[in-house]
């Protein structure tokens, strides 16, 4: 049996284009033989909806879909197995099922219900979907198959060290006796996460003996990236089928008669780049617009999200500002000059010390004999945002903030300054890890100047202004709040591991949280770690923890 893996970036609410693409790649699948085409979880609506499943009127614009879904693939010689989110229609209180349904010549074979709802970081299934009563399996040319949904898979007792839930799902459909397992999924990209989740299919296949193939989607939506790289095992598990990373793809594979392919070589930072420009492409064209505007400052962060930018919309699509204020070094202005040239983008040069003058002759009577201090550098991160936000409305172009991981972590950025904008777009690297990325985009020629990566980070807001006169070095300062904020470990175990002295990392993770006010402020970061700032990390802002 020939099945294809058929891997699209569906639109969140967008029926109408998420089953024009659907039925294409079914034709497409058909043409190349395939009899069964299998594509994401709720890959008819999007994922993820979100509050709209509490809507009747998107759960009944779900059930007509599926109908026009039948209609439409009616002729064609391949079955159809899609994610859709359908009215529950039990007493369980919740609006919505997680489903599966298979279609095959106009007629439903299938509706499989989602049983593991999972509850944590980016996760909130418990709130909209009632969980499946038992499952079952369903034949298809004689072919016993076993459906499960993304999370229904997450849960092999030989696998985890430590299970989320008591039940597994596949475990109860292998007393059917199936000859194939096929999941369903929406599973967001962070690091590493590629590799786990083939080493976890391969484990399921190796347990259960039958061949393993796994649609997942592909594309960013708000702060999620998927990554796709769906994936077919077979009865032993090799991996016999892999579609790429960050694209939309096809792949047509029989599970049952395949020889093993060649595992990737699976590189972190080459994936953090295409999956921040992927989450970036996504959010701009799926916000409707297609511009954006970068602030260059003549550091290694803008330059990144420029670069980054450069490649989502394309260069034509992406004009870069540069605001030299009174403390600007001329070195900064010509790095952005370079930068913009290699990058084929518009650079274009507002001044800022004309109107920092006019600030601060206007506050002047207020603040006699009071020093300059972190006001005055804030001044001038807000006019940049205010010049910035005036640009974004004047050329229909969505600002692109440039802070990342350690400066949100910290707090050292400034609410409606440099954190003005619509998307945050490396708020989920940490300073190193900016530098790494960038160097692997240097890796075959420079498109980042050497100038950028070698000079000492500074925000330039003073005179001879260095980032370590506020924070450790981002060599120290980057492995606390990797452990802090992404591993929830505790400031003793970090000095110890680390050999970090105990009182600095306290005073780190004190800066943590007391900057939570200022991140749930900031534009939506995409999400590139297993722990990001957003809507995987709730904490309440007006707390007093003790450390």
């Amino acid at each position: 049996m020939k099945i294809a893996l058929a891997q699209i970036d569906p639109t969140v609410g967008d029926f109408t284009g998420n089953i024009e693409k659907i039925v294409a790649a079914s034709r497409r699948a058909a043409e190349q033989g395939a009899r069964l085409t299998v594509f994401s979880e709720l890959a008819v609506c999007g994922y993820p909806p979100a509050d709209l499943l509490e809507k009747p009127s998107f759960l009944a614009r779900a059930v007509s879909a599926v109908e026009e879904l039948a209609e439409a693939t009616r002729e064609l010689s391949t079955a159809v197995l899609v994610g859709v989110a359908l009215p529950a229609g039990d007493a369980s209180g919740k609006p919505a099922v997680n489903a599966a349904v298979l279609v095959d010549k106009g007629r439903v074979l299938l509706e499989q219900h989602k049983q593991l709802l999972p509850f944590y970081d980016v996760f909130d299934e418990q709130r909209y979907f009632s969980p499946s009563s038992p499952q079952k399996i369903v034949e298809l040319d004689g072919r016993r198959l076993a459906v499960t949904i993304c999370e229904d898979a997450w849960n092999d007792k030989n696998f985890w060290p430590r299970r989320l839930y008591k039940v597994d799902p596949m475990e109860e459909l292998m007393r059917e006796r199936p000859d194939l397992h096929i999941n369903l999924s929406s599973s967001p990209f962070w690091h590493s996460k590629r590799a786990l989740r083939r080493q976890m299919l391969k484990a399921i296949a190796r347990r259960d003996g039958i061949p393993v193939v796994m649609t997942n989607q592909v594309g960013g939506n708000d702060s999620l990236v998927f990554d796709g790289s769906s994936i077919a095992v077979d009865a032993k598990g090799n991996l016999i089928a892999l579609a790429r990373s960050f694209e939309e793809d096809l792949v047509i594979v029989d599970p049952f008669d395949a020889a093993p392919v060649a595992e990737p070589a699976d590189n972190d930072d080459e994936a953090a780049y295409k999956a921040l420009v992927l989450g970036t492409r996504d959010y701009v064209r799926k916000c409707g617009f297609k511009k954006a505007l970068v602030g260059l400052s003549g550091g290694v962060d803008s330059a990144l999200v420029a670069a980054i930018a450069a490649d989502a919309l394309g260069a034509e699509n992406v004009i870069c500002i540069g605001m030299p204020s009174p403390y600007s070094s001329q070195g900064s202005i010509n790095d952005s000059h370079a930068l913009a040239a290699n990058l084929g983008i518009r650079f274009e040069i507002v001044p800022i010390s004309g109107l920092f003058s006019e600030y601060t002759e206007a506050l002047s009577p207020l603040f006699t004999g009071m020093k300059a201090d972190i006001t005055e550098e804030n001044i001038q991160s807000r006019i940049r945002g205010n010049l910035l936000m005036a640009l974004s409305n004047k050329f229909n172009a969505l600002v692109l903030t440039t802070g990342n991981k350690s400066e949100m972590a910290v707090g050292y950025c400034t609410l409606y300054g440099d954190m003005v904008g619509a998307l945050a777009v490396i708020g989920d690297l940490v300073k190193t890890r900016v530098y790494s990325v960038c160097q692997w985009i240097n890796r075959e020629h420079e498109v980042i100047p050497e100038a950028i990566l070698t000079k000492a980070p500074s925000a330039e807001l003073r005179p001879d202004q260095k980032d370590t006169d506020s924070l450790p070095p981002y060599e120290v300062l980057d492995p606390i709040l990797e452990a802090y904020v992404e591993r929830y470990e505790t400031p003793e175990k970090i000095a110890s591991e680390h050999g970090f002295d105990l009182d600095l990392v306290r005073q780190v993770v004190k800066l943590v949280e007391r900057a939570e006010y200022k991140r749930q402020q900031a534009a939506p970061v995409l999400k590139v770690t297993a722990k990001s700032f957003g809507m995987g990390r709730r904490f309440p802002i007006a707390i007093r923890v003790q450390v």
